[in-house]
C-alpha cells in the first residue's frame, strides 16, 4: 500500500513508519518539524519521501496530488498540554482545522482509510479505572477536548463520505526517540537527567501511577488497523499501573547508578492513577502489548546511552 504518514518525523510517527517499511509498504511523510513536535529529519529512514508541509497549509493538496495515498496514519498534532492552556487558539488549529484540512484530501484523492492518533487525555480524571472505550470522556485541557472533537470529526466524515477510520487512545507512550526536553514522557526525562548525573524531580509524592505502552508496541497497532477496526476507536496501553517512584527504582536499576532527587508539588491537572482495559483492542485488531516495561527500559536506556555517548556501567545496583 502508498501510506502517507503525518507527522512522521516524531517520536511516536517514525516508529509507526519503519514499521510500515518492514511489512513492505511504501510511505512518505509529511512533518512540519516543529518545535514542539519533537519531529527530526534524522528520525526519517532513507527512501522515505520526506515534505516539510503544514498539515494547515493548502500546500497539503500537492503532498497528496503526488502521493496518491491508499491510507494516510494521521499523527501530527500540537501534543503540547501546557501549550494548549497557553494557545488554544494554535492548540485549535492545529488539531481541528489541520485534521480537517487532512480529511478534505483524503476526500479529494479517495483515500481508502485514515488511522488517527487519538489520547487518553480525552478522559480527564477517569470516571473510574480501568479505563476503556466506553468511559465517559471529560477532558481538562485543551489539548484534550481538540482530540475529543477529531473523534467526533473522523465519525462526520466516515457516516458523510463513506471515508473509513480507526482511532487510537494512546496511554503513556514511551521508547527511543521520545524528546526528554518536554512536559510529558517521564523515562525520557529521568533516563536522560540519570545518564547525565543530574538530579531526578518527583512531583507530588511519586504515587501517581499511569499505563506506560512501548512504542514500538504501539506502532504495530497502527500496522494492524491497515486491515481491520473500521470506523472503531480502541484504547492502546498495557493494563498495568505503574507508579512514579517504581519507574525511578527500575530505571536506576537499569543505568547502574542513582542521583539525587528533589521532591517538588503536585503539577497542576496532573492525573493520579489511571490505566487501561485494552480487550477491545485484543479481540477485534488481534492486539496486545508485546514488550514489557523493563525490556522497554532497557531499550530506551541503551537508545538515550547512545546518543549521549555513555558507557554502560561496570557495577549493578
Amino acid at each position: 500500500m502508498r501510506i502517507l504518514v503525518t507527522g512522521g518525523a516524531g517520536f511516536i510517527g517514525s516508529h509507526i513508519v519503519e514499521t510500515y517499511l518492514a511489512a513492505g509498504h511504501e510511505v512518505a511523510v509529511v512533518d512540519k518539524l516543529w518545535l514542539h513536535g519533537g519531529g527530526k529529519l534524522e528520525h526519517i529512514p532513507a527512501g522515505v519521501r520526506f515534505y516539510p508541509t503544514d498539515i494547515t497549509s493548502s500546500d497539503l493538496r500537492d503532498v497528496f496530488e503526488r502521493e496518491r495515498p491508499d491510507i494516510v496514519n494521521h499523527q501530527a498534532a500540537q501534543a503540547s498540554v501546557k501549550v494548549s492552556t497557553d494557545f488554544p487558539a494554535l492548540d485549535a488549529q492545529v488539531n481541528v482545522l489541520g485534521l480537517i484540512n487532512v480529511l478534505e484530501n483524503c476526500r479529494a484523492f479517495n483515500v481508502r482509510k485514515v488511522i488517527f492518533a487519538s489520547s487518553g487525555a480525552t478522559y480527564g480524571t477517569p470516571a473510574y479505572v480501568p479505563i476503556n472505550e466506553d468511559t465517559p470522556q471529560r477532558p481538562e485541557s485543551p489539548y484534550g477536548i481538540t482530540k475529543m472533537v477529531a473523534e467526533h470529526y473522523l465519525r462526520y466524515y466516515s457516516a458523510a463520505y463513506g471515508l473509513p477510520f480507526t482511532a487510537f487512545r494512546y496511554g503513556n507512550v514511551y521508547g527511543p526517540r521520545q524528546d526528554p526536553n518536554g512536559e510529558a514522557g517521564v523515562i525520557a526525562i529521568f533516563t536522560s537527567r540519570l545518564l547525565a548525573d543530574e538530579p531526578v524531580r518527583i512531583d507530588w509524592d511519586g504515587g501517581q501511577s499511569k499505563d506506560y505502552v512501548y512504542v514500538g508496541d504501539v506502532a504495530r497497532a497502527s500496522l494492524l488497523a491497515l486491515d481491520s477496526g473500521d470506523n472503531q476507536i480502541y484504547c492502546i496501553g498495557t493494563g498495568v499501573k505503574t507508579s512514579v517512584n517504581d519507574l525511578h527504582r527500575r530505571l536506576v536499576h537499569v543505568v547502574g547508578h542513582e542521583t539525587p532527587v528533589v521532591h517538588a508539588p503536585k503539577r497542576p491537572g496532573d492525573l493520579y492513577l489511571a490505566y487501561f482495559d485494552c480487550i477491545r483492542a485484543r479481540d477485534e485488531l488481534g492486539w496486545q502489548p508485546a514488550v514489557g516495561l523493563d525490556q522497554g527500559l532497557t531499550n530506551t536506556v541503551a537508545y538515550f546511552r547512545e546518543k549521549a555517548g555513555v558507557s554502560s556501567p561496570n557495577r549493578a545496583i
